[in-house]
């Protein structure tokens, strides 16, 4: 009974990675122009390959893999800004 169990949660970690790497195929390609089913597809079916795949595979002109970067910048909530700021009025002279 050891063993299966000992199967059982190798086979709960292989999974989580089956799925980070669907995920991050996933995002790889909608990154680059292609839409997120491509990703999800070679994700799925080459697991840890697909995230290797998307990453050496060129974007398109205008992706936001091209216009941001491969890394995107987080955007802040308005309440972690505070106020915003207000547009001052020149005075009239």
């Amino acid at each position: 009974m050891t063993v299966l169990a000992a199967i059982g949660a190798t086979a709960l970690w292989l999974l989580y990675a089956w799925l980070a790497s669907a995920i991050a195929a996933s995002w790889l390609s909608a990154r680059k122009g292609f839409g997120e089913k491509p990703g999800l597809a070679s994700g799925l079916l080459l697991s840890a390959l697909g995230v290797v795949v998307w990453l050496l595979w060129p974007a398109k002109p205008d992706s936001a893999w091209k216009r941001e970067g491969p890394i995107p910048r987080r955007k802040r909530a308005e309440s972690e800004r505070g106020e915003p700021e207000r547009e001052r009025a020149e005075p009239d002279s």
